[in-house]
């Protein structure tokens, strides 16, 4: 399987933990510090339509990258601007030689070679997929349906040992945690997510 298809398919995931999102969920706090649900999943589409316009060769744009609001349907915000990404990355893939994406949220002066880029965008698609699943108190599915399909996991494991892990790289404020030691019984699943500074026991604080 390719890296667009293990990509594709992480977006299909992801959107099936969306689905299930219902509008009084969308107040629930998040792994994302200071998040809730609404945040994020606004966050996400607005990251769909930024990687989107990076592949249209429009990246350095920051309009393209601010959340958009999803309103009461977050699942169709959610599918439209993933089909619209899926769309652009396929297209840009079909050149001979892709051309290197601006992502100026993680490096504003020089382009991510096109399947490096595909490979953030796989690894933060699985991430908030999870972010969605522990706030709504049911993750366990989408790891086994990740973890279940060697290529992606590997893929994802790949990805976030990549992450760069030094203080700066990790200090308040910034995308991922400092490192945490994964459990030894920890899957491909969680030890991406160790590796990324997600606690994965998080749960949403019982009021």
């Amino acid at each position: 399987m390719s890296l667009l298809e293990l990509h594709s398919h992480s977006l299909e995931l992801a959107a099936a933990v969306v689905d299930t999102v219902l509008p009084e969920q969308l107040v629930l706090p998040t792994p994302c510090a200071g998040w809730s649900l609404r945040r994020l999943l606004e966050h996400e589409v607005g990251q769909h339509r930024g990687f989107a316009a990076a592949a249209d060769g429009a990246g350095a744009d920051l309009a393209h990258w601010r959340d958009v609001p999803v309103h009461g349907d977050p699942a169709g915000a959610f599918r439209h601007s993933a089909a619209r990404l899926t769309a652009a990355f396929a297209l840009a893939a079909a050149t001979p030689r892709p051309a290197p994406l601006l992502l100026p949220e993680i490096r504003a002066d020089e382009p991510f070679p096109f399947e490096q880029a595909v490979g953030f965008h796989l690894l933060d698609t699985l991430v908030h997929a999870w972010d969605v699943a522990v706030a709504l108190g049911s993750p366990a599915r989408l790891v086994a349906a990740v973890e279940d399909e060697p290529p992606l996991a590997g893929a994802l494991l790949a990805v976030a040992g990549a992450v760069p892990a030094t203080a700066a790289d990790r200090a308040p404020g910034r995308a991922f945690a400092a490192v945490r030691a994964a459990d030894g019984s920890a899957g491909p699943f969680g030890r991406a997510l160790a590796l990324l500074g997600r606690d994965p026991a998080w749960a949403v604080p019982v009021r």
